[in-house]
């Protein structure tokens, strides 16, 4: 059914187990098609009234069915989030972005190969309890961090990089009501249930998000590692913004992808790099720090160094200038 108003929709899939959303429809009608997802009713949210872009004086608020390239072409992301806009932009190509809707982005499914090959059995996230055959098998495009004994499983959004580092708010509605909740408490690590990846109840809809905007002269960058320049999914990926006073660097925000089974927040590396001077010895002494508690197989022990030369990369670009 194509859907209205945003109480209509959330009425009629909160009501059926078995009832989902459709917007640009990419992962969901790939999961379909493959027999990964198997959904009795789909409720088509495409024309409700969620598309648009609003600044305020520290914020963007964006509306869950703005795509990715009307969000990147936006001048606020130019102007006072360019980590932001890199991301979309590496994120994929423009006809895809002129598709996908950002609340799509957010809660695109991972791109497991075991997940989505039905013919493999053992897959905790698809069929809880049935194990992991990412971990016996191939690891190469697998997470180090957040991982468990249940699944390993990488988180693959480019522009939730940022929008972690940022302190990014969705707002939820549900039959509950609205609510809202930071992007960093959002995610779930997969624990012993690596088929809850979020927080969001059956029926709830992403309507908005909201980006805080950086601070007038913070200086910021997206930087993307992968085994091919077009539009390849990230090996190691880091978002990064970082005030400076003279060549000490006031406040840092950091985020990395490529490595986490959630879009991951560098809290460590931010606390290093607070009240310290640009200098190599301290970005790697941050990049160490961003790693700690890595969990590696054979095929993903390489991440841990690329990860953190990734990070040293991205803040010798935002420190430019400085020895």
């Amino acid at each position: 059914m194509r859907a209205s108003a945003a109480d209509e929709a959330i009425a009629t899939v909160s009501r059926d187990r078995h009832a989902s959303y459709l917007a640009g429809g990419t992962t969901q009608l790939d999961l379909m098609k493959d027999g990964v997802l198997r959904p009795e009713r789909l409720v088509d949210i495409t024309r409700l009234p969620l598309r648009g872009i609003m600044r305020t004086a520290t914020s963007v608020h964006v509306g869950a069915l703005t795509t990715m390239e009307e969000l990147a072409a936006d001048p606020a992301l130019n102007e006072r989030l360019p980590f932001v806009r890199e991301a979309l932009l590496l994120g994929a190509s423009t006809q895809l972005r002129n598709m996908a809707t950002i609340g799509g982005n957010l809660l695109q499914r991972a791109r497991c190969r075991y997940f989505r090959d039905p013919a493999v059995a053992a897959c905790n996230k698809r069929n809880p309890g049935s194990g992991c055959a990412a971990i016996t098998g191939a690891q190469r495009m697998h997470a180090i961090l957040g991982t468990s004994a249940h699944c390993i499983a990488l988180h693959a959004s480019d522009v939730a990089v940022p929008l972690v580092a940022l302190d990014a708010v969705v707002r939820i509605q549900g039959e509950d009501g609205p609510r809202s909740v930071p992007l960093t408490q959002f995610y779930l690590p997969p624990g012993t249930t690596p088929d809850v990846e979020n927080m969001l109840r059956h029926g709830e809809l992403i309507t908005e998000v909201e980006i805080p905007l950086l601070p007038e002269g913070t200086r910021s960058h997206y930087l993307k590692v992968r085994d091919r320049a077009s539009y390849e999914f990230a090996l190691t990926s880091a978002g990064v913004a970082v005030r400076l006073d003279g060549d000490v660097i006031t406040e840092a925000r950091i985020a990395l992808g490529g490595v986490g089974t959630i879009p991951w927040r560098a809290w460590g590396a931010e606390s290093v790099l607070r009240g310290c001077r640009v200098n190599g010895e301290n970005f790697r002494t941050a990049a160490e720090a961003a790693l700690e508690g890595a969990r590696t197989l054979p095929g993903t022990a390489f991440k841990v160094e690329l990860a953190k030369r990734t990070l040293v990369r991205t803040l010798e670009t935002v420190a430019g200038g400085h020895p």
